[in-house]
């Protein structure tokens, strides 16, 4: 939901190499070294912007849980129309992230784990929060299915847009960029008409 268009400062474009670099040869197979020539600095210059790989990481995890619980909270509230309109705003910004930032899915799933403890309830923290705004907003559209099948359905939608890091590239197995979004909204919005029946 992001509306920048400057270009990235530095210390998102190391953000964003790291997190590439990690998903695709893990925290521990990635150098500071290789992370500062990704981005044309020396290894050594990435502490003027990070005290280290533990705080980078920290930084990815931490940053998107807050930035998906903030954008859900902002379409929310700029949504027009009833629940409907809503719950779609919510899966389109969703969209988004699983298609925008796969690499920090990787991420997550692989190096939750090495996240300080106080760092580790914060992404939990965040993401509980994410999971009841969708929950109160399915609840609404779907009033006749219990609190608790509502929430296995918002996990298991979150589970089926966050597969697209085992979904291929485009061309390479996954179908162009639109078309993959609208795939995607219609098997999430299909996921939740199940509540329905």
């Amino acid at each position: 939901m992001s509306t920048r268009t400057d270009a990235p400062t530095r210390r998102e474009q190391i953000l964003r190499e790291a997190a590439r670099l990690f998903a695709e040869r893990g925290f521990h197979g990635v150098g500071v070294d290789e992370i500062g020539a990704a981005v044309g600095i020396s290894g050594p210059g990435l502490y003027r912007h990070f005290a280290g790989k533990d705080a980078m990481l920290a930084e990815l995890l931490v940053g998107i849980s807050g930035r998906l619980y903030d954008g859900g909270r902002k379409r929310v509230a700029a949504a027009d129309g009833g629940p409907e309109a809503v719950l779609g705003s919510l899966i389109d910004g969703h969209i988004d992230f699983a298609l925008d930032d796969r690499a920090l899915i990787t991420l997550h799933d692989r190096e939750l784990d090495r996240l300080r403890e106080s760092d580790r309830k914060l992404v939990r923290q965040l993401q509980r929060q994410y999971v009841e705004l969708w929950v109160s907003v399915v609840r609404e559209l779907y009033p006749d299915g219990s609190e608790a099948e509502t929430r296995a359905a918002v996990h298991a939608v979150f589970g089926l847009l966050n597969s697209t890091p085992h979904l291929g590239s485009y061309g390479l197995g996954l179908p162009g960029r639109a078309a993959t979004e609208e795939l995607l909204r219609r098997l999430a919005h299909g996921a939740f008409a199940a509540l329905a029946d």
